[in-house]
């Protein structure tokens, strides 16, 4: 530090003014990214939070569905083989298309694998199944696909009666 004292007080009076504006000039041009910087991941921050809250809202409103779909019990059994029936009611329910494997798991369980399919579709085609045919949903993994309300899902779905 003292070094540079000493070379700041040999410029001319010119130079030590440039030097001095010039440090001024980075001391502001610093300060300004990092408050650039701030108020973006402020903005970024809140962002996040307004969507969550959205989210939240949409959750709270399907609650009562989920938990009326999850309470029913089934309409109706029927004879036909899990595959045709997961065929069949997701020809229905328009997740056709998202449908992208089946692998029968014995005699009453099938792995079933949807891709970019609409969650409120799928979350309407299990509670069908489970509603109408008393499949239950043993195990299910979601993720989040591209778009809102997208997602790629498999699940494990067990033909069974309610206790």
């Amino acid at each position: 530090m003292q070094q540079l004292s000493i070379w700041y007080k040999g410029l001319q009076s010119r130079e030590r003014l440039v030097v001095l504006g010039g440090g001024i000039a980075v001391v502001v041009a610093i300060l300004y990214v990092a408050v650039f910087a701030l108020a973006k991941s402020v903005n970024g921050r809140q962002a996040l939070v307004d969507r969550k809250q959205q989210d939240l809202v949409w959750m709270r409103s399907m609650a009562n569905t989920v938990r009326t779909a999850a309470n029913a019990r089934p309409g109706g059994m029927s004879g036909e083989s899990l595959v045709v029936l997961i065929n069949r009611t997701a020809q229905q329910t328009g997740i056709a298309a998202a449908l992208t494997n089946q692998a029968p798991q014995g005699e009453n369980s099938i792995r079933v694998r949807l891709e970019h399919a609409n969650f409120d579709a799928v979350v309407g085609w299990l509670g069908l199944l489970e509603q109408q045919f008393g499949i239950q949903t043993e195990s299910a993994s979601l993720d989040r696909g591209d778009k809102l309300g997208i997602v790629n899902a498999s699940l494990v779905l067990t033909r069974g009666a309610h206790p």
